[in-house]
């Protein structure tokens, strides 16, 4: 009995997800330029008017604007 009440749960779970996966998958061929819609806060219009940005953009920026630290004359302390 508990065998039929997990394999009944077990198809319902693997059905939901096949249609899930259905509708994405219509989604994207009949959409004109044929892309998944993009998630990315970077891309939203309202957050960059307010100069919120995702944590890989912001990382990508400050690591561009970072100072080089010249490293030929450290040493090791023997301390």
């Amino acid at each position: 009995m508990i065998m039929n009440t997990i394999l009944i749960t077990l198809l319902v779970v693997v059905a939901l997800l096949a249609l899930a996966f259905l509708g994405l998958a219509i989604q994207v061929m009949f959409k004109s330029d044929h892309k998944f819609p993009n998630m990315h806060i970077g891309s939203n219009k309202n957050l960059s008017k307010r100069g919120i940005t995702c944590a890989q953009s912001w990382h990508k920026i400050e690591q561009k604007n970072a100072q080089k630290i010249p490293y030929e004359g450290l040493h090791l302390s023997n301390d």
